[in-house]
């Protein structure tokens, strides 16, 4: 079989056909500790510093040996946009939402007619584009964005549960805006040169809102961001925290490309479970990649290889204070297996 270059060679495994090997990325956030000091690129400044988030995404392959380069490293910029209030981050640690903008319907036409340039999103963007101008023939350029349904959380607070149940006018209302919002951030990332998608969505989780909501208020919403970056002939990859075994059939029925799964699915149970979508996933971030060894990290990896898993990965955003040896581990464990 022909070999392949990084970009190619996930590009296929995305979409079910042959190659030569497995890639070795990771399609949840990729910065440590260990990364930043290597690149001089430190959080929380390369959250918010184009050329700095760049550095760090750069040092994924780099230092560890990732086969991708992917940004952003934290799911607030979107709320951030809009005007949530943030608590900001460490070196050690992500910003997160702790201020909500929207109470009612009234107030989501307060917030159209938005301009992609300003606040985080245009740097995520200007990143994209210094990274696919060094790297974009060879390597894969990840895109990651907050998915519709947890954004809307971050934008109406922990009302939000109680208003998909209570007002479906408001909650479809706020889930066609950010939506939109999602479709012309992910298309502005393809613009400047990301060729695979990633939407973490980490509450549109049907274990937490129940089959009938998340048909109703997630699927066809995921749908509308996968038919764009299929027209664009861009993949995408869907990673919602928790366990999702029995949600893995309605995840897929959005059209998704792969799906991540994190430490809480059996992997030989969700590779069952679906259809066509490749299962990404699930080395234990915290118990295995950060606080084990090297030796126990290749034989956790060869325990999800076994169970067929499609694309060996963290099962949920890399801990900052993680080896490099460590991923440096599953990566070796990833490129050495063969379909």
């Amino acid at each position: 079989m022909a070999e392949y270059t990084p970009k190619e060679r996930l590009a296929r495994a995305l979409t079910g056909q042959p190659v030569d090997r497995m890639p070795a990325i990771s399609v949840t956030q990729t910065g440590t500790v260990d990364q930043m000091e290597a690149s001089g690129a430190f959080w929380p400044e390369a959250n918010e510093d184009a050329e700095k988030m760049a550095a760090l995404a750069e040092a994924g392959h780099t230092v560890v040996g990732f086969e991708a380069v992917r940004v952003p490293f934290d799911i607030t910029a979107e709320a951030e946009f809009f005007g949530c209030e943030i608590k900001p981050g460490t070196m050690e640690q992500q910003p997160s939402v702790i201020g909500h903008v929207i109470s009612n319907t009234e107030d989501i036409e307060k917030f159209k007619g938005y301009n992609l340039d300003h606040g985080r999103i245009g740097v995520v963007c200007d990143a994209i584009r210094i990274l696919a101008d060094k790297y974009g023939d060879e390597l894969p350029v990840m895109g990651s964005m907050i998915g519709p349904f947890s954004l809307a959380q971050h934008l109406n607070g922990d009302d939000w549960f109680m208003a998909i149940f209570t007002d479906e006018a408001f909650g479809l209302a706020l889930m066609e805006f950010t939506t939109d919002f999602c479709v012309a951030y992910a298309k502005k990332m393809v613009e400047n040169g990301a060729d695979t998608m990633v939407i973490i969505d980490p509450t549109a989780s049907a274990q937490l809102i129940g089959a009938e909501f998340y048909e109703k208020f997630v699927v066809p919403y995921h749908a509308k961001i996968v038919d764009a970056m299929h027209e664009a002939n861009v993949p995408v990859v869907l990673h919602i925290c928790g366990d999702t075994t029995k949600g893995l059939a309605l995840m897929e029925s959005s059209g998704v490309d792969a799906i991540s799964v994190d430490q809480n699915v059996d992997v030989a149970t969700a590779v069952g479970n679906v259809d066509k979508a490749v299962i990404v996933g699930n080395l234990d971030p915290v118990n295995v990649l950060w606080n084990q060894t090297p030796e126990v990290v290749k034989e956790e990896s060869q325990k999800v290889l076994d169970a067929g898993v499609g694309l060996l990965a963290p099962g949920c955003g890399i801990v900052s204070k993680t080896p490099t040896e460590n991923l440096q581990a599953m990566v070796e464990m990833a490129k050495s297996h063969k379909y």
